[in-house]
């Protein structure tokens, strides 16, 4: 391969679990997928997965207040601090246990964590080069039980912290002489969240059965007082010691629940004002969540069943009441503004922005429920479907990772879907026995196909005029021929003896075909009466085909590993790949052999061909995806989709410390308990339902895809729907390079007007910034001649620059004229190489269609405030041109013709053209 696949995003899942953090702008929202981030940019529509990874699931994401740096911590409390300018990782620290909670403090300058029943205290990271970005300052002793929630003062002299135990700590960031610590009571249950009010040392405390305690102090901010200096020897004493030790333990303060009356002498003291209750009526069930706004005291809280309530504190007024989903709310943050308020959903992978004032969405995703099962890419790249076992059928942008629409027609999990060749048609077969075509134009389910007996369908092909949908059959063993026009039941082609495992069309010709469990691929001429037109007989169960781009060559992937390549014509092998070594499956925590001895997960169940044809893509049940090249039939590269532990099967070897003499660890469940938000049916039970179980998921790769463009390939894994593009930036590929080709060469040609030598010179050494630099300087004028007298070698590598130009550069009128001089002038001589250029010409398409959209809603736009303006230009009495001239409107072809109106009919006349030259 010329080019190395990078990591480039992540759709099909938004949220899974931990908190959220809008950014210090308020228009971007941080959320935890998995063992990754994604960036959601509101203001611009678009998603970005930041391209690192923690070795388990993140629980837990601290976001500083300028919005450089996050410290992402996962499910061991291994923590990474991560730059949201460079998205690189600047440093690695592990706490030794899991954390619960951790915040910086407004000022930037210290950060608390959680973990167990203590609360430290870090020096942030500077912006400077530091040996260690995180020196512990504090720890932290007073509750009893596990720690949950966080909260500073608006001037970061003090923080509170909410603990299992139904009690509230408030200590000092620093040893204040009248506030070390303090501790508040009141609740009946776990404290959810605590918030102190906008500048004071008032706080409110939230705990799960619904109750707010609303606490009032006796002094104010700036009342703190600080502790007197202590003597100097003793100081230098305990440096010395801390220098001995091998790290720094810091200071420890130890609280007390009930100190004496001598210790809280001249103290700060808290008294409760108010408790009020949310489940007054018992409509609502545990509070899970909780986010409050200092500006606005404006207090969101969520519940398990789903439902929010929107307050105003501290009088506890409802503004409002709404259900967003059935499920319980993980996860609650409001904006700097208070505009918008993020609620995560773990249980259902749902992300929504709810704008409070005007009670509408600015953002709603959902991923699937279940595991993703299968992908299709759109003819131009633009779009990616999936289907899910959970029965939906949703479509995604690739250029802003966002899903907009989803359908939920079936009864059952959708086992294959893909595109006509117009795009604007999406199938999809399902195991409730139906394949349904849906309209992306009217987002609509507009034909459903059906067998005359109930089917379960497992895999799915159209052919590549959009009129012949076939789907195969997993329990009749029969593959189901219809007509796309009419919806009518065509045929019925049996002679498989086992399940239909996959189906695929050739590009090329009307020839469908078809793999099964008997060891068999039938190759049927739709043409021809349906009749089979050849039948090829592997040594194994086969899994999956796939056509070569061309129509050419047949891909044949068996249960023995071995992807096998035939000549369909002649009914010939010409080649084999065996891949059973490459795959690697995992071990699972329960397996008791070795991974290596293990059958299962030895074969690819997916296959794709790159757009060129000379690479195959293929993936199974493993934590790899290989990419074989055809001609050479060896392994290019091999793609670890996921490093995340959370995951089962990703060990190639156990752990023999979880080995017991009675089994393996992983067979102990804990159980749920109240953190997952199980019912405790029985009073004094710790642990909840103990029917209740945790699993491991396993990493597999359902599907893969490679784009039609050429340039990204997709795959449908356990994690979600993973994106990988063409990293090429940092590739030196020179083309036919001799000794002249410089850059110093290439510009003095170019300032001698010698464009199309510049321009050869420059795609020789195949800089992707001096070529733009050469393209650039080209007068539009000139740009005609300069297309003509191109080379044809060329004007192939001229359009793949082009096509990725338009993908960043603003000049979109000059690489327009380019592509259309080209097309024109080299056109004939193009269409006779029509099948290599197809992923070029396609990805051309693909960004001159993407700005096509873009520009089309900005003129939209204008038109539509072009003729609000004139609206309200009427209302104020001015006359409309049409009553003017009895013809209709008045032509104003030069701008005097209004300049020597009355202003306000001067003003209306350049609106109208205006308004004309929009359309």
């Amino acid at each position: 391969m010329r080019f190395a696949y990078r990591f480039s995003g992540l759709l099909g899942t938004v949220y899974r679990r931990g908190n959220l953090s809008f950014t210090r702008d308020g228009n971007s929202l941080l959320s935890p997928v998995g063992n990754r981030v994604s960036l959601f940019d509101l203001r611009n529509n678009k998603c970005e997965t930041l391209p690192l990874a923690t070795r388990l699931n993140i629980v837990c994401v601290g976001l500083s207040p300028d919005g450089s740096l996050a410290i992402l911590i996962d499910e061991e409390g291994a923590a990474l601090l991560v730059s949201l300018i460079g998205k690189r990782v600047i440093h690695q620290y592990y706490f030794h246990k899991p954390v619960h909670s951790v915040s910086f403090s407004p000022d930037g300058k210290k950060f608390v964590v959680t973990k167990d029943n203590l609360a430290y205290l870090y020096h942030a990271p500077g912006k400077k080069r530091e040996f260690n970005a995180f020196v512990l300052d504090k720890t932290y002793y007073g509750p009893y039980d596990e720690t949950t929630c966080i909260d500073w003062t608006d001037d970061s002299k003090c923080f509170a912290v909410g603990s299992k135990d139904m009690s509230t700590w408030v200590f000092g960031a620093e040893r204040w002489a009248n506030l070390i610590y303090y501790s508040l009571g009141g609740h009946k249950d776990v404290i959810v969240a605590c918030f102190f009010e906008e500048n004071s040392l008032d706080l409110y405390t939230i705990s799960q059965d619904a109750a707010l305690c609303v606490w009032q102090c006796d002094t104010e901010l700036d009342g703190l007082k600080p502790m007197p200096p202590k003597d100097a020897a003793k100081e230098k004493a305990a440096e010395d010691d801390e220098e001995l030790l091998e790290e720094p333990k810091g200071e420890e303060i130890h609280g007390k629940a009930d100190p004496s009356e001598q210790e809280t002498r001249n103290k700060v003291k808290y008294s409760r004002v108010a408790k009020y209750f949310f489940n007054k009526e018992g409509d609502f069930n545990n509070l899970t969540a909780a986010a409050y706004h200092k500006k606005t005291h404006l207090l969101v809280t969520g519940f398990a069943s789903g439902i929010f309530h929107l307050h105003e504190l501290p009088d506890f007024n409802l503004i409002h009441s709404l259900s967003i989903s059935d499920q319980r709310i993980a996860s609650i943050s409001i904006n700097c503004t208070g505009d918008w308020i993020a609620f995560g959903c773990s249980g259902l992978g749902q992300l929504l922005v709810w704008e409070w004032q005007s009670e509408s969405y600015v953002l709603k995703q959902q991923g699937h429920f279940n595991s993703m099962v299968s992908l299709a890419y759109s003819p131009d790249g633009q779009y990616i479907v999936t289907g899910g076992e959970d029965g939906k059928v949703k479509v995604w942008n690739t250029s802003s990772s966002f899903c907009f629409v989803t359908f939920t027609e079936h009864n059952s999990g959708v086992t294959a879907v893909t595109f006509t060749s117009t795009g604007y048609v999406v199938l999809s077969a399902s195991l409730d026995g139906t394949v349904r075509a849906f309209d992306l134009r009217r987002y609509r389910n507009f034909r459903t196909f059906t067998s005359p007996r109930p089917s379960q369908f497992s895999s799915l092909a159209v052919d590549s005029s959009g009129e012949i949908v076939a789907a195969g059959s997993q329990d009749s063993f029969e593959i189901f021929i219809w007509s796309m026009q009419s919806g009518r039941l065509l045929d019925v082609l049996a002679g498989h003896e086992g399940p239909i495992s996959s189906l695929s069309f050739n590009p090329m010709k009307c020839v469908l075909a078809s793999a099964s469990w008997d060891k068999t691929v039938k190759l049927w001429d739709m043409l021809d009466s349906w009749r089979t037109k050849e039948t090829l007989i592997m040594n194994s169960d086969v899994l999956v085909v796939a056509f070569r781009p061309d129509g050419r060559e047949l891909a044949v992937a068996a249960l023995n590993g071995q992807i096998t390549f035939w000549d369909h014509e002649n009914a010939v092998q010409t080649g084999s790949i065996e891949g059973r070594h490459d795959l690697q499956m995992g071990r699972k925590e329960l397996d008791k052999i070795t991974a290596k001895q293990a059958a299962k997960g030895k074969s690819f169940t997916t296959l794709c061909y790159s757009a060129d044809g000379q690479s195959i893509l293929a993936g199974g049940l493993s934590k790899f995806v290989c990419i074989y090249n055809v001609k050479e039939q060896i392994l290019v590269k091999k793609f670890e989709i996921s490093c995340n532990h959370s995951l089962d099967a990703m060990e190639e070897y156990l752990d023999r410390r979880k080995m017991t003499e009675f089994g393996s660890m992983a067979l102990i469940d804990e159980g749920g308990g109240g953190d997952e938000g199980v019912a405790i049916p029985l009073p004094g039970v710790k642990r909840g339902d103990m029917s209740y179980r945790h699993f491991k998921p396993e990493i597999r790769v359902t599907c893969v895809r490679f784009c039609p463009t050429g340039r990204n390939w997709a795959a449908t894994t356990t994690e979600g729907l993973l994106l990988y593009s063409l990293d090429s930036g940092l590739i030196f590929d020179p083309f036919e390079l001799d000794i002249d080709v410089t850059p110093s060469n290439i510009r003095k040609t170019l300032s001698q007007k010698e464009y199309t030598v510049a321009i050869v010179m420059a795609f020789k050494l195949n800089e992707k910034k001096l070529i733009q630099e050469v393209i650039e300087a080209v007068p539009s004028s000139e740009i005609d001649v300069v297309c003509s007298s191109l080379p044809d070698l060329y004007v192939e590598k001229l359009l793949e620059f082009l096509a990725s130009a338009f993908e960043t550069s603003c000049h979109l009128e000059f690489y327009l004229i380019w592509a259309n001089k080209l097309l024109m002038l080299h056109g004939q001589k193009l269409k006779t190489r029509s099948e290599k250029l197809l992923p070029v010409i396609q990805f051309l398409q693909k960004s001159i269609q993407r700005h096509f959209q873009n520009v089309s809603k900005l003129c939209e736009w204008n038109i539509y405030n072009i003729k609000y303006a004139l609206a309200i230009s009427q209302q104020r009495g001015m006359k409309r041109p049409a009553e003017e001239t009895p013809g209709g409107e008045e032509e104003l072809d030069s701008d005097s013709d209004y300049l020597m109106q009355e202003p306000h009919e001067a003003e209306r006349a350049l609106l109208m053209k205006m308004c004309k030259y929009y359309q």
